[in-house]
């Protein structure tokens, strides 16, 4: 298991992790006769106010997706006691989710032309912990 931590510096915003996480894969993916690892990288945002996903990111697409995000979400009188105005950003999170399952392929993350593994962050800025584990191909 490893961890990676990402700093965000907005309120809400749509980071690209995608090469920090085939970076650390890089250093950490060998399989047990020396080849690359082929199997399931699993990734957790150890967070309630964040989440993970994968998403095309053309031009203008972070702001698109957190735009939409934001009119998912209605202005109701939330309950939260430690902060309602929060709500939102841990309905977010549920909505989209905290983890993400990608195949690994020789070590590598295994996405279409145009995915790229992103942190969605809701309540920034922050530092996020992200934890990655592989589950080797049997």
């Amino acid at each position: 298991m490893q961890r990676l931590t990402i700093k965000t510096r907005k309120k809400r915003e749509v980071v690209d992790i995608t090469d920090e996480i085939e970076s650390l894969l890089g250093e950490n993916s060998r399989g047990k006769n020396g080849s690359d690892a082929t199997g399931i990288c699993n990734l957790l945002v150890l967070h309630t106010t964040a989440a993970l996903t994968t998403a095309d990111l053309d031009p203008g697409t972070d702001l698109d997706i957190l735009d939409a995000f934001e009119a998912m979400i209605p202005k109701l009188r939330y309950r939260h006691p430690h902060d309602p105005g929060h709500v939102p950003d841990h309905i977010l999170s549920a909505l989209v989710g905290t983890s993400v399952a990608l195949p690994l392929e020789r070590g590598k993350l295994l996405l279409g032309t145009w995915q790229r593994v992103v942190l969605i962050e809701f309540d920034g800025p922050r530092e996020r912990e992200v934890v990655v584990t592989i589950t080797p191909e049997k």
